[in-house]
């Protein structure tokens, strides 16, 4: 993907790194400002339509991830909002099972980015987001018992009421892949809390 990032003040040394670490796995990686971030509820409320059959069914989607205010909460006592992308090849825009067998790599690589993320030696964990809930287990433990894998649970970005063209632009990454489909997911990253809207 063509890197579309505006120029922008000097990052931290742990944004700088955080960002490296991303390109090396081979994702497009960004840093979006706090204050554009916003929490939509009409994104929630297609979440609670449940065309994508996640809601109510996985710790990593609604209702189990939070209101969108204990979302917005959540995110804001972080100091950085890190966006990450990769894009894959399909056959035709009909490549259902290209979308899957995508959608699947990119959480696997999200998981690899996660591990990688440990030799950073943050004082606190981030918290990582990815596209369209979790395919972890074949059946979710939600609501019944407790996540199995919580230090792997990735939630959401969609689920947290983030509209993800708005977050790429923010962040300067091309949101459409050429001839194929791209993914997003974000790491949040400690530093100063920030002041996020809630629409």
């Amino acid at each position: 993907m063509t890197d579309h990032r505006p120029s922008a003040p000097a990052a931290s040394p742990l944004v700088s790194a955080a960002l490296a670490l991303c390109r090396s796995l081979g994702f497009e990686a960004g840093e979006a400002p706090l204050s554009s971030l916003t929490f939509h509820p009409e994104i929630r409320a297609v979440c609670e339509e449940n065309r994508c059959r996640n809601y109510s069914a996985s710790w990593a989607c609604p209702p189990a991830v939070g209101t969108l205010e204990e979302c917005r909460e959540r995110c804001l006592r972080y100091g950085h909002f890190l966006l990450f992308s990769r894009a894959y090849a399909l056959e035709d825009s009909w490549d259902f099972q290209g979308m899957g067998e995508a959608h699947r790599d990119f959480q696997l690589q999200t998981d690899r980015l996660d591990e990688a993320l440990g030799a950073l030696g943050l004082k606190e964990p981030p918290l990582i987001l990815s596209n369209e809930g979790c395919i972890r287990c074949r059946r979710c433990t939600w609501p019944d018992a407790p996540c199995r894998f919580p230090e792997k649970l990735h939630p959401s970005l969609e689920g947290f009421g983030f509209l993800v063209s708005e977050l790429a632009a923010a962040a300067g990454l091309a949101y459409r892949a050429k001839n194929g489909v791209a993914y997003f997911g974000a790491i949040l990253l400690p530093g100063e809390a920030g002041t996020g809207t809630a629409e």
